[in-house]
């Protein structure tokens, strides 16, 4: 099975600027300010040493409050670090999972970023698979890669089909059991896994 490579903010960088002609116009990853002289604000993120921008759009510095911000006209959104995320899994590899992100803290965003998530440390054969719907924790963004963590109670698979049959699926303790050819399997599921409002879940 081929896995394509996520939408990360490097790559999401290059496709951007193929399309762009505008020097005005900063992208993701560009370094914006220092974190000596200004803090990271609105669509930026601190990587230790730079305020960079998370997504596309246009510097805004406020030197009154001494924040970086970047304005899009569209709003198209990257999550920070500490942001509730909900998307559908993309692909699964051996210790991680990449995900498409469809809402930030409970709001729909058109950005369509992939994060990763390490599955090394869940002791489960089958964390999530293609097309399950997820909810994550964003803990870093690294060298280009926004990177989330699936480890608390409420993170993990939100709704999910039975991989044999396609069928409806109801929890069993830390695993799931079709309803229609009672096929069990396994899954990091969240606390909230059924909720038909988990949409609107916040931290």
């Amino acid at each position: 099975m081929i896995f394509q490579e996520p939408l990360t903010t490097n790559n999401y960088n290059h496709s951007i600027k193929n399309h762009c002609m505008s020097e005005n116009v900063i992208f993701p990853g560009d370094k914006i300010a220092s974190i000596e002289e200004y803090e990271a604000g609105y669509n930026t993120f601190d990587d230790g040493d730079m305020v960079r921008a998370a997504t596309i759009g246009r510097k805004d510095i406020d030197k009154s409050t001494r924040v970086a911000n970047i304005k899009h006209p569209k709003t198209l959104s990257i999550p920070k670090v500490g942001d509730i995320v909900i998307g559908t899994v993309a692909a699964v590899m051996s210790s991680m999972i990449a995900v498409s992100i469809d809402y930030i803290n409970g709001k729909p965003t058109i950005s369509k970023v992939e994060c990763i998530c390490s599955t090394r440390n869940i002791r489960k054969k089958n964390v999530a698979l293609a097309n399950d719907i997820v909810t994550l924790k964003i803990v870093n963004h690294l060298n280009g890669t926004i990177h989330a963590m699936i480890d608390e109670p409420y993170l993990g698979v939100l709704f999910t089909k039975c991989r044999k049959c396609g069928g409806k699926v109801v929890p069993m303790r830390d695993a799931i059991k079709c309803t229609e050819c009672s096929w069990i399997d396994e899954r990091k599921l969240s606390s909230n896994f059924g909720n038909s409002d988990f949409i609107n879940l916040r931290d």
